[in-house]
């Protein structure tokens, strides 16, 4: 059996892509996409996505993890997946497809795709990090030196701490650069490492600072260790809810192939 595969990359986070319309892949074979993300045994990938058929929407994305599971909303995967659906000649300049956590508009020009996300509406605010859910569940701790922390390290603690443990959460570090810009690296959760970028990381970050005043302009810019993002948000403090939450930057087309199982 052969699979036609796409990679794509939105900053570095980088996704293995199947057009799986006709459902060909075994789309249970968690070992298999396991194998096909593996760095030095297969493809290489954070993540893989198919894309399938929906009946209410131009195309569901279904989410799995470089470790075979099934993943949660993944934000660059999204902004991935458009750009993919948009080269397979499915899409034009806007579209709406399912996603792990419902229905997601985007629009993308030349190589640049605005995602729109889910809406927050519970923030838990701690003595020294934020927790929310953008899609996925994220750790927001603040840093005065971003370059100095061991993200691999302490990431891996507080993903398989308290009060996570097995379930586990995606960890970001954050530090302010100024009123309109955050940096921003992240542990991942299901890659169990840093990644370049995390599209959710990100949008949970950027949310984290608007909500603790450490940021007043937006849209906020966002560097990442694999290039820049951008996210805005509508925000209405007397609920504490952040809604029409856009993620903008670049997904790109890398290679395609065949791979021979």
């Amino acid at each position: 059996m052969e699979i036609n595969f796409y990679k794509y990359q939105g900053t570095g986070n980088d996704f293995i892509l199947i057009d799986n319309r006709e459902l060909q892949f075994p789309s249970t074979d968690y070992d298999l996409v396991q194998k096909l993300c593996h760095r030095q045994f297969g493809i290489g990938a954070d993540g893989l996505m198919l894309l399938e058929r929906s009946d209410r929407a131009d195309f569901k994305m279904i989410y799995y993890n470089a470790d075979g599971k099934i993943g949660s909303m993944c934000g660059n995967g999204g902004r991935c997946i458009v750009a993919f659906a948009h080269q397979l000649g499915l899409i034009e300049n806007n579209t709406c497809f399912e996603a792990p956590d419902g229905l997601h508009q985007a629009q993308i020009k030349n190589n640049w795709v605005t995602l729109e996300m889910s809406d927050v509406d519970e923030i838990k605010v701690f003595n020294d990090y934020v927790f929310l859910d953008t899609g996925s569940p994220h750790h927001v701790c603040f840093k005065m030196n971003l370059e100095e922390t061991d993200v691999y390290q302490e990431g891996k603690l507080i993903r398989n701490g308290a009060p996570y443990f097995e379930k586990g959460t995606n960890v970001n570090f954050v530090e302010i650069i100024s009123e309109n810009e955050l940096k921003v690296r992240t542990y991942e959760r299901g890659v169990e490492n840093e990644t370049l970028s995390c599209g959710t990381g990100v949008t949970a970050s950027a949310i984290s600072a608007a909500h603790l005043n450490h940021t007043k302009k937006l849209p906020l810019k966002i560097q990442t260790l694999g290039g820049n993002l951008e996210i805005n948000f509508f925000q209405d403090k007397e609920q504490s809810l952040y809604k029409n939450i856009t993620l903008s930057g670049p997904a790109t087309f890398v290679f395609k192939g065949v791979y021979s199982l």
